[in-house]
């Protein structure tokens, strides 16, 4: 595959022992590892590197507790009357507007009326919720929580996106062009500028 030179062993030797906080994760998809400590060396393993997952442990808490949900009651009162629209602007978010507010909602609102179940549906929003921003699951499962108390994780899904700078009735396209007039409108003067 690769011509030797003259006394040159292939693959490279490495001239220390490999490191050993440095751990191999095999990829779900590919198989191949996403982090080795062949990487250490300069020489690549065959497939793509990719970040290693987060450990466990490095999860965080929600911004506000599951049965917090006076403390937004214009979210609370629109969640318990209409749960349809909460989950709708909860799902354009969460898949970064891949999914639009209006259809998520309607499916979310076919499903309850036809079945009772939306909270199957629901959950799964948390789960990838919980994933996107390293959440804890807790102080119930992700089912359980929908299953229980929908309109109650509901709610809190949605403060936690609020607390996080997202604008949710505007939806996914208005926050990212409201993200980049931020970052690219220069400072008044006499604004924000120290002295």
């Amino acid at each position: 595959m690769y011509p030797q030179q003259s006394g040159e062993k292939w693959p490279p030797v490495p001239s220390a022992p490999p490191n050993p906080s440095v751990i191999c994760h095999p990829n779900p998809v590919t198989g191949f590892p996403t982090a080795c400590p062949s990487q250490q060396y300069g020489h690549r393993l065959p497939g793509p590197i990719l970040p290693a997952p987060p450990h466990p442990s490095a999860s965080g808490p929600w911004s506000t507790g599951l049965c917090h949900c006076f403390d937004d009651p214009s979210n609370c009162l629109i969640t318990c009357c209409c749960p349809c629209i909460t989950f709708g602007q909860i799902a354009e978010i969460v898949d970064r507007g891949s999914t639009p507010c209006g259809a998520a909602g309607s499916l979310y609102g076919l499903i309850m009326l036809s079945t009772g179940l939306a909270c199957l549906y629901s959950c799964v929003y948390r789960s990838k919720l919980r994933a996107q921003y390293g959440l804890v699951e807790s102080p119930l499962a992700d089912c359980l929580a929908h299953f229980l108390c929908e309109p109650c994780a509901l709610c809190q899904e949605y403060r936690e996106l609020k607390n996080r700078g997202f604008d949710l009735p505007i939806g996914w396209q208005a926050n990212v062009e409201r993200q980049n007039r931020a970052i690219t409108t220069p400072p008044v003067m006499g604004q924000g500028m120290i002295r």
